[in-house]
């Protein structure tokens, strides 16, 4: 019997009649299939989004690739692969100094968005839910059902593993320090064993500064620290990692302090819930100064809306991150006070970034790349902890929309492609999509979708809380006029997702 599983429930809407896109400004060019997610594991969150679709709160859409003003296309980065480039040494050099001298930088960034991993659309809010609150006791009751009836759940998992090559995997380049275990330099080894082993003044100071933010930490009681990664020397003969370009970028001897901390996003962490009043703050501060908002429009009630309910339900696993997979805030505090805030999503192949909000005050800092780079580094240091754990998924690339085609920068990374849904190397992808907006990425013209609908009887839905197979749903409701409906969300979320996730029927 599997105990204490969890299930995924949703409400699919169907498609959009159009709204406006935050990208080319359309007033009705803007089109995507929806679905108001009441939970969701984050295994099936996974392959949603390696099928196209991307949360927003608890609303999960796929933008009608072939159909809307500004086809997005999912984008992911190989993290263990990542090299940073020109433009993101400056970035990071850029930090250095102000950490350093104290000083910010005058006007703006190098050109790059500094929403770096904002999404227009996330706003939005569906007005269709039929039942707005399935009320977490009755989804447990429900999913406790379901591990009651193995014989109607037990569905096969053909779960498509990342590939992760034996040199990826074997790489010891990325050392971070997570979740406030702070690791010190290596001692060198002494000429005179007798004698303790020598050390630079450097990494004692290092030390000493390390040991000092532990102890303020500890004092202030708010939250476990992200520290700057530590990486492993570099051989004269090859280019320096990204952990070592951000450990440059956090000096010793600095007027500021900067810390990166992760707490998980829920009201129970007493982390999340002391720090939750600021962050509020700040996410209304920055959608009024950088996008235009009015105070309504990005009140409390909406900041725990759009990245804070989130239908990811947290998840551990023997061979998963040690503090396990689900949302999560990345709070980058400067001197005691929280400057940016990076949602992210932590599933079983990638972390996926949902959202980054900073103060307006600090702009000129590019903390949309730099928290993008810090992001790229942690996932680095959660693949040693689980293997395939590899990608760092940047959201959608939208290559129409050339404000939104740095995103592409950060390579090697791969699109998605609309209709075999395959990943493509981007620099494959770019000679298509300067001649069309929308374009099937993949070049095998006779390669298909793999978990393309085969059987939609096979799909589960929950009626009148009791969960069955829609073929068994079709019998006991005759007459039913919602096949097509089915249909169509069981052919955008596939054969395997269709026969995990509970389709709620009304």
């Amino acid at each position: 019997m599997a105990a204490n599983k969890s299930y995924s429930i949703v409400e699919y809407f169907g498609g959009d009649d159009g709204y406006r896109c935050g990208y080319c400004k359309n007033q009705t060019g803007n089109f995507s299939h929806g679905m108001w997610s009441h939970a969701m594991t984050v295994q099936d969150y996974q392959d949603l989004i390696d099928r196209g679709w991307r949360r927003s709160g608890k609303y999960v859409y796929k933008p009608i690739m072939n159909q809307t003003c500004c086809p997005q296309y999912t984008i992911r980065c190989h993290a263990l692969k990542f090299q940073p480039t020109k433009s993101h040494k400056k970035i990071l050099k850029k930090m250095s100094k102000f950490i350093s001298s104290g000083e910010l930088p005058k006007g703006q960034d190098d050109g790059e968005p500094m929403d770096s991993v904002c999404e227009d659309p996330g706003l939005r809010e569906p007005n269709k839910v039929r039942h707005p609150e399935l009320k977490s006791a009755a989804i447990t009751d429900v999913q406790k059902e379901v591990a009651e009836r193995p014989a109607m759940t037990e569905v096969e998992k053909d779960v498509a593993d990342a590939s992760t090559t034996g040199s990826e995997t074997s790489r010891t380049d990325a050392v971070t320090v997570i979740e406030g275990r702070m690791v010190p330099p290596k001692p060198g080894v002494g000429a005179d064993p007798s004698r303790p082993p020598c050390r630079k003044a450097k990494d004692v100071r290092k030390e000493r500064r390390l040991q000092k933010g532990q102890a303020r930490q500890h004092g202030d009681g708010v939250s476990s620290t992200v520290s700057p990664p530590q990486p492993a020397p570099t051989p004269n003969n090859q280019a320096k990692s990204l952990e070592e370009f951000i450990s440059e970028s956090m000096p010793d001897n600095s007027s500021h302090c900067l810390e990166v901390r992760l707490v998980p996003v829920n009201f129970e962490d007493p982390q999340f819930a002391a720090s939750y009043d600021q962050s509020a703050a700040l996410f209304a501060r920055y959608q009024m100064a950088v996008h235009g908002d009015d105070p309504s429009e990005c009140n409390e009630s909406q900041f725990r809306r759009f990245l804070c309910d989130s239908p990811l339900e947290a998840e551990s696993s023997p061979d998963g991150p040690e503090m396990g997979y689900g949302s999560f805030h990345q709070q980058y505090w400067l001197d005691g006070r929280i400057v940016a805030v990076g949602v992210i999503d932590i599933l079983p192949t990638c972390v996926s970034s949902v959202y980054l909000y900073y103060h307006p005050d600090f702009a000129s800092l590019s903390l949309g790349s730099y928290s993008a780079l810090r992001e790229i580094a942690f996932t680095r240091q959660l693949q040693k902890q689980s293997p395939k754990l590899s990608y760092y998924y940047l959201g959608f690339y939208i290559h129409s929309c050339p404000k939104m085609r740095y995103k592409g920068q950060y390579r090697p990374s791969d699109l998605l492609c609309p209709e075999t849904y395959v990943w493509v190397p981007i620099e494959r992808c770019t000679p298509k999509l300067d001649n069309s907006r929308y374009a099937r990425l993949n070049q095998d013209a006779d390669a298909g979708d793999a978990r393309v609908l085969k059987d939609v009887g096979r799909a589960l839905v929950l009626y009148r809380r009791t969960v069955m197979p829609y073929a068994a749903y079709s019998r006991k409701r005759r007459g039913s006029s919602d096949e097509s409906e089915v249909q169509q969300y069981a052919g955008l979320v596939g054969q395997d997702c269709a026969e995990r996730i509970l389709l709620y029927r009304s």
